[in-house]
């Protein structure tokens, strides 16, 4: 349809979406933004979020992003992420654990040289992210 975009959610081991979208909002860098038909082209970094879009039919999905790159042209929205998977995909579970794990590594960190605190950081960033979308209601 002509007031429709194309979306492509890709990641180096994957497609995770591709299809026809009525508007795209993603995690920029610089902030939250949109994408409908029509708009001026851009290229821009991600930051670990949720992509929401709402399909062809009129409902809003979600997709768990973990950083990358987002290109907007005209007709389409080209995501390449580090890591992304869909709301129904992500396993409650296991980001609970790597929630805990994250925590209990950013606890130890002050005493102990071999942990990245960083890393730690951006981990739990990427647990509390998906927890927060598997439980959006």
């Amino acid at each position: 349809m002509a007031d429709n975009i194309k979306l492509e959610i890709v990641t180096p081991d994957k497609a995770v979406v591709s299809e026809e979208v009525k508007i795209v909002m993603a995690p920029g860098a610089l902030g939250e933004f949109g994408v409908l038909i029509g708009h001026t082209p851009f290229l821009t970094t991600l930051r670990t979020g949720i992509i929401r879009y709402t399909d062809a039919q009129g409902t809003e999905r979600y997709v768990f992003v973990n950083g990358g790159f987002a290109e907007a042209l005209p007709n389409q929205v080209t995501i390449l992420a580090d890591s992304s998977e869909r709301r129904k995909d992500i396993d409650l579970n296991r980001a609970k654990t790597a929630q805990e794990r994250a925590e209990k590594r950013l606890e130890e960190a002050p005493t102990r040289e071999d942990i990245d605190a960083n890393r730690a950081k951006a981990a739990l960033e990427r647990a509390v992210v998906r927890i927060n979308l598997a439980e959006l209601r």
